[in-house]
C-alpha cells in the first residue's frame, strides 16, 4: 500500500473516486492484512470498503456491517471481513464474536471505526488509513 500513498495522503472528489482509490488498494493486499479506517461521519469509510471489495471481486460489496457489526466476503480472491466498530458498546463485545480469531484467520480485516476503544483491538502492524473531510466535496485518505 506503501505505493499507493507514497506522496503522502491521496485526495478525492466524489464517492466514485473513494471507490476507485478501494480497488486500487485491493490489488496490493495479499491476505492477513488489518486496515483501520478512522473518521468522521460521511468521510468516506464505507465507499472506500466499497471499492476494496469490488476490487477483490466480492459478490455484494455493497452492504455495511452498522447493524451487523460484521460481513463476511469469502467469495473474492481473497476473504474479507468487514466489521464496523461504531455501535459496539466496548472492546468486550468485539472479542465476544470471534474477534481473536479473525485475527489469525488470514482473511483481510476490515474495520470502521478501529480507532473506538483507543485502538487497544487492533493489533501492531495496522495498516491505519485516516480520511478527513478537507472541504465541502474533497476527502484526503492518509496511511499511517
Amino acid at each position: 500500500m506503501h505505493k499507493i500513498f507514497k506522496n503522502g495522503p491521496v485526495w478525492v472528489s466524489s464517492a466514485t473516486e473513494m471507490v476507485a482509490l478501494g480497488r486500487k488498494i485491493a490489488a496490493v493486499l495479499n491476505g492477513g492484512e488489518v486496515l483501520g479506517l478512522v473518521g468522521d461521519l460521511g468521510a468516506g469509510k464505507t465507499h472506500l470498503v466499497r471499492g476494496i471489495l469490488e476490487g477483490m471481486g466480492a459478490a455484494n460489496p455493497a452492504a455495511s456491517p452498522t447493524f451487523s457489526l460484521v460481513h463476511e466476503h469469502a467469495d473474492g480472491r481473497l476473504p474479507v471481513a468487514h466489521f464496523d466498530f461504531y455501535r459496539m458498546k466496548s472492546a468486550d463485545e468485539a472479542l465476544g464474536m470471534g474477534w481473536d480469531e479473525y485475527l489469525v484467520s488470514g482473511s483481510v480485516l476490515l474495520v470502521e471505526w478501529a480507532d473506538r476503544f483507543d485502538g487497544a483491538l487492533m493489533p501492531e502492524d495496522t495498516q491505519w488509513l485516516v480520511l478527513k473531510h478537507e472541504s465541502a466535496t474533497e476527502r484526503s485518505v492518509t496511511l499511517c
